[in-house]
C-alpha cells in the first residue's frame, strides 16, 4: 500500500509504534506521549496548576508584542496569514497566548495567585533540524499575580520535579538576574559600548543585534565571538539593591530545596518586559544546542498586551521533541504501547457473534479486549494475539458455545482452562489484576 502524499516536512506523525524519520532521529510512540504528559499532569496537580487550553490560531499582532517584534521568530518564523483582513498566525509560543486569555477573561478576579499549565502545539517556520521542527510540542507553565521569590524558586521547582519523575537525570541549570528593564537599559549602554570596537569581527547576525537588541549578543553560539564576551561587562553590576536581594532569596529558597545551578551572567531575555530571575535547563545528550527548557519572570508582558497594571509573572516553556530526545540518550524507559488483557479469537459465524457480544461487555467491565475483525482460521487469530502480546486468549467455537464454558489459554505456558460463561468476567478480571 503506497500513496503520494506524505506529511509537511519539518512535522511528522506520532504511531502506535516508534519509528524513525528521514534524518534517523526516533519519534516516539503514542504510548510514550502519553506517557510523559501524564507524568506533566501528576507534577502539576501535586503542585497545584490548573489547565489552561488557548487556541493554536491567534491575532498576529499578539504574537509580534508578546515575542518581540525584532527577534527571529516574528521576522523570519511566522507562519502568518491574511484572511479578509484580519492577520492571523500559528502560535509560535504559548506564554503570549496564556497572559492574553489572563486578561480577556478577568482571571484575577478569581482570587489569589493563578498557577497555569498547557501542552499543545507550536509552530515555526524555521529549517528544521535534530530537535527542531515546524510544529512541535511545548508543556509549561505561568504564575501570575505573584511577585515574590517563592514564585520563581517554585516555577524552576516544577521543572525539575517533572524531570526527576520521568528519570532525567545529568541536568545543567543556568541562573541569572535581569534585574528592572531601567537598570538594564544602563547596562544595554555599556555592553554597546564594549562591543562597537569588535563590530567588524562579529558575525553579521550579532553586527546586527549589536543595533537592534544587544542583549542577544550574549545567546551566541560562535566560539571566537564567546572569546570576546569573556571581557565584557556583566549585567549583575547594573542591578540594584532591590533586584540583588530579590534574586539571593531565589538562590536561597534553590539551595533549601537542594536543586544545583550555576550563575551565568550571560544568560539573558532580550525583550524589555522580562525582569529578575532567567533560567534554562540543558542536558548534554542534545548536543551543542543543549537548552531543554527555559524560563523566567515576565513583570511587564501584561501591560505590553493592553493591560493597564503590570501583572507579575514567572513561567517556563519546555519543548516536548527535545526532552523525548534526552530521555533517548539517558537511556530511560518509558511505557510500553499497551497490551490487551485479553484477545477473543472465534470459529465461525455464531461464534464471531457471541465474540463481538463478549468483548464489548468485557470493556465496560474495564478490560482491554482485543478480538478479530477479518474472519481469519485460528491459526491466524493465535498468531494476533502473540503479535498483540495479549497474555491470555479465550478461544471459542461450536464446541464452548454448546457447553456454555470457554477455553482460556495462557499464551506464556500453553496451560488452558474451561471458563463458564456467567464466571468470564470474575475471571479474567482476576487474571489482569495479578498479569
Amino acid at each position: 500500500m503506497s500513496t503520494s502524499f506524505q506529511n509537511i516536512k519539518g512535522t511528522f506523525d506520532i504511531l502506535p509504534d516508534p519509528h524513525t524519520d528521514d534524518g534517523g532521529t526516533r519519534t516516539a510512540a503514542s504510548a510514550e506521549w502519553r506517557h510523559v504528559e501524564a507524568t506533566v499532569r501528576d507534577v502539576m496537580r501535586r503542585h497545584n496548576f490548573e489547565e489552561i487550553r488557548t487556541p493554536v490560531l491567534e491575532p498576529t499582532e499578539l504574537v509580534a508584542r508578546g515575542v518581540g517584534a525584532s527577534t527571529d521568530i516574528v521576522q523570519k518564523e511566522m507562519f502568518a496569514f491574511e484572511r479578509s483582513d484580519t492577520q492571523y498566525v500559528l502560535r509560535p509560543e504559548i506564554t503570549a497566548p496564556v497572559v492574553r486569555s489572563f486578561l480577556q477573561h478577568h482571571l484575577d478576579q478569581r482570587g489569589g495567585v493563578q498557577k497555569l499549565f498547557y501542552i499543545g502545539p507550536c509552530f515555526r517556520a524555521e529549517q528544521p533540524q535534530k530537535g527542531r521542527y515546524r510544529q512541535f510540542h511545548q508543556f509549561g507553565i505561568e504564575v501570575l499575580g505573584a511577585d515574590q521569590p517563592r514564585a520563581d524558586a517554585e516555577t524552576i521547582a516544577v521543572l525539575m520535579a517533572v524531570c526527576d519523575a520521568l528519570g532525567l537525570s545529568d541536568l545543567r541549570l543556568r541562573l541569572n538576574t535581569l534585574g528592572t528593564p531601567e537598570c538594564r537599559e544602563e547596562y544595554v549602554g555599556a555592553l554597546q559600548d564594549f562591543l562597537e570596537p569588535y563590530a567588524d569581527e562579529l558575525s553579521e547576525t550579532s553586527r546586527r543585534r549589536l543595533e537592534r537588541n544587544p542583549l542577544r549578543i550574549l545567546d551566541t553560539k560562535k566560539a571566537h565571538e564567546q572569546e570576546i564576551l569573556r571581557d565584557a561587562p556583566t549585567l549583575i553590576d547594573f542591578v540594584n539593591e532591590k533586584s540583588r536581594t530579590h534574586y539571593d532569596t531565589v538562590k536561597g529558597l534553590l539551595d533549601d530545596l537542594g536543586v544545583e545551578y550555576v550563575e551565568d551572567p550571560h544568560l539573558v531575555r532580550g525583550l524589555d518586559y522580562y525582569t529578575e530571575t532567567t533560567f534554562e535547563l540543558e542536558h548534554p545528550g542534545l548536543g551543542a544546542q543543549s537548552a531543554l527548557a527555559g524560563g523566567g519572570r515576565y513583570d511587564r508582558l501584561a501591560e505590553v498586551l493592553g493591560s493597564d497594571a503590570p501583572v507579575p509573572a514567572v513561567g517556563f516553556a519546555a519543548g516536548m521533541e527535545r526532552l523525548f530526545l534526552a530521555l533517548d540518550a539517558a537511556d530511560v524507559e518509558l511505557a510500553d504501547t499497551p497490551t490487551p488483557d485479553v484477545f477473543i479469537a472465534a470459529l465461525g459465524e455464531e461464534a464471531e457473534r457471541w465474540g463481538f457480544r463478549t468483548a464489548q461487555a468485557l470493556r465496560a467491565e474495564g478490560l482491554h479486549v482485543a478480538h478479530d475483525l477479518m474472519g481469519r482460521s485460528l491459526k491466524a487469530q493465535m498468531k494476533e494475539a502473540n503479535r498483540q502480546n495479549a497474555p491470555y486468549t479465550m478461544i471459542i467455537g461450536g464446541n464452548e458455545l454448546e457447553a456454555e464454558a470457554a477455553t482460556v489459554k495462557e499464551m506464556e505456558s500453553g496451560a488452558q482452562e474451561e471458563v463458564p460463561f456467567d464466571g468470564l468476567i470474575e475471571y479474567l478480571t482476576r487474571t489482569a489484576e495479578t498479569a
